[in-house]
C-alpha cells in the first residue's frame, strides 16, 4: 500500500456497536476472550476501546480502559494481519499510552510482544497458565432445586 495511504491512519474511540469487533479479532487470533469481557470493560470506561482506521477500514484495535484516576488496563492489542509490519500497531499503542495518562498500566501480554512491552517501560511480572476443555453436559436440576431468587435473603446471609 502506498505510504500516503498509511498517512491517513487515524485512531478514534469505538462506538458501543463496534466493541464486538475486538472480541471477534481476539477470537480469530486464537485468544480466549470471555463472552462478556468487552461489554464489562466498555461499561467501566465507555471510551476505552480504540480503533485505528485507514480510509474508514478497520486496521488496528486496542483497549485502554481507565478504571479510575490511578489504573488503566491495556488489552485487545491487535493489528489486522494484512496491515502488520507497517508501524500501525505502534501508533495505536502510543494512542493507548497517551489515553492512560499518568495511571499505572497493567496488561495481559502476548509472549511474542514482550520485547515491545519492555521498550515502552513495562516490566514482566508473572506467567499465566490457561486451561481449556469441554464442559460436561449440565445435568437437569432435581425436582427439589429452587431458584436462588426464591430463597429468603436472611437465610442466605446466615449461611455465610
Amino acid at each position: 500500500m502506498p505510504r500516503r495511504v498509511y498517512d491517513s491512519f487515524r485512531v478514534r474511540t469505538m462506538s458501543p456497536d463496534e466493541v464486538a469487533l475486538a472480541v471477534d479479532w481476539a477470537a480469530a487470533e486464537g485468544w480466549n476472550p470471555g463472552l462478556s469481557d468487552a461489554s464489562c470493560f466498555a461499561a467501566a470506561d465507555p471510551e476505552g476501546f480504540l480503533l485505528g482506521e485507514i480510509g474508514g477500514v478497520p486496521a488496528a484495535i486496542l483497549s485502554a480502559v481507565n478504571y479510575d484516576e490511578h489504573f488503566c488496563f491495556l488489552g485487545f492489542y491487535i493489528v489486522r494481519p494484512d496491515f502488520r509490519g507497517r508501524g500501525l500497531g505502534l501508533r495505536i499503542w502510543q494512542a493507548g499510552i497517551v489515553r492512560a495518562g499518568s495511571r499505572a498500566i497493567g496488561l495481559d501480554g502476548v509472549v511474542a510482544q514482550q520485547d515491545n512491552y519492555r521498550k515502552s517501560g513495562f516490566v514482566f511480572a508473572y506467567n499465566n497458565i490457561r486451561y481449556g476443555g469441554q464442559a460436561a453436559r449440565r445435568a437437569e436440576a432435581a425436582s427439589t432445586t429452587v431458584s436462588l431468587t426464591e430463597v429468603c435473603f436472611d437465610l442466605i446471609a446466615r449461611l455465610h
